[in-house]
């Protein structure tokens, strides 16, 4: 199987696909890792808990009634991450996304939105949709810029089946419907494809957003955290993903909106939209990955398949000024040499890494 996979993410099978850099040629000054990555986005979990119980995510089997969910005293204050916020957009942030978790379920985080879309910078936020029809416009006024709204099928069965709380698919897209009217677009729709769940969706999902402003990504399952049970045989790679798409509607490849962005992007012919691909297991982008990540209570983490993270709450708690976070945030970036997807491996596959639902996707 794992040759199998090798053979099909092959690029030469799927047309002129634009290449990947080796590293990124950043402006002097700018704060860069030990790869010559600078640090441009930034993801803020403001939640560990989440009203989906998706299985590549947050199993139910794992994260039942029982579950040991952050006390409400252990999360960062508002305050808290717009100051850690503002230290990333002094050292070259420009993107700022919110996640969880489910963010929505984050009491009053219009006014987090508030305070970060004071920054200046692009601001988004990841979501399952269940709550988006009735926040799409209070999101909007606050300040957000747009969404991306995770959906792993239009098959309502298989929808409920894949978030295990028997959540339609209707309300989902009511949402999508209300964030484009609301103005949070373009909307960028995930859906995570596992072999044995929802392959079957990729072309009705492409088919339904084709000729709309929104885009569908398609996600290659990965072994993010230690609890979704991940086996390789369940990844569907990107280059299965685009064939299957460009035999019944044509698309030709096109280059990334900017230096580090993580999907690959495809163009229907006939101009009506484009797709994208992100290939975390087949097609490694760590040689371009930009992107850092704060956990709900504080921790910065280097990479999304890390086994540990720094601790910036107890830095703000214990006193610290603007000038100290920001210098401690700097060396931590310095010396960042993460490379996961890189040399993934059935031993790095095993390891005990922080789950998605603790610091986001």
């Amino acid at each position: 199987m794992v040759e199998r996979v090798i053979q099909l993410v092959d690029r030469r099978q799927i047309g002129n696909a634009p290449p990947l850099p080796e590293r990124i040629d950043p402006p002097s000054g700018v704060l860069t890792d030990t790869r010559g990555r600078r640090v441009r986005d930034l993801r803020i979990s403001v939640t560990d808990r989440c009203n989906f119980r998706c299985v590549y995510c947050m199993p139910k089997t794992v994260f039942g009634r029982d579950y040991p969910f952050l006390p409400r005293d252990d999360l960062l204050h508002f305050e808290e991450i717009a100051r850690i916020a503002r230290a990333f957009v002094a050292h070259g942030v420009s993107k700022i996304r919110l996640t969880g978790g489910e963010p929505l379920l984050r009491r009053d985080i219009e006014r987090l939105i508030e305070m970060l879309a004071e920054l200046g910078v692009e601001l988004t936020l990841t979501t399952n949709g269940s709550l988006l029809q009735k926040k799409a416009r209070g999101l909007r006024d606050a300040g957000l810029d747009r969404v991306t709204v995770s959906l792993d099928s239009l098959d309502d069965a298989v929808f409920r089946n894949m978030n295990d709380v028997e959540f339609p698919v209707a309300k989902v897209l009511d949402g999508i419907d209300a964030a484009h009217a609301a103005g949070l677009g373009p909307i960028k729709v995930n859906a995570v494809i596992q072999r044995s769940l929802n392959r079957d969706s990729i072309l009705p999902l492409a088919r339904h957003f084709k000729g709309s402003p929104h885009i569908v990504r398609f996600i290659e399952y990965m072994d993010v955290g230690a609890t979704n049970g991940w086996k390789l045989d369940e990844v569907v790679p990107s280059a299965e993903v685009v064939q299957m798409i460009a035999a019944e509607m044509p698309i030709d490849p096109v280059g990334p909106n900017y230096p580090g962005e993580v999907a690959e992007r495809w163009r229907y012919r006939d101009g009506s939209g484009e797709i994208g691909v992100i290939s975390s297991v087949t097609q490694a982008f760590c040689s371009t990955c930009t992107r850092v990540r704060l956990s709900t209570e504080g921790k910065l983490y280097t990479c999304l398949f890390a086994t540990g993270g720094h601790d910036l709450r107890a830095l703000i708690r214990s006193g610290a000024s603007d000038e100290e976070i920001g210098a401690v945030i700097g060396g931590i970036w310095r010396v960042r040499g993460d490379r996961y997807s890189e040399i993934r491996s059935a031993e790095t596959a095993a390891l005990r890494k922080i789950e998605m639902s603790y610091i986001g996707g």
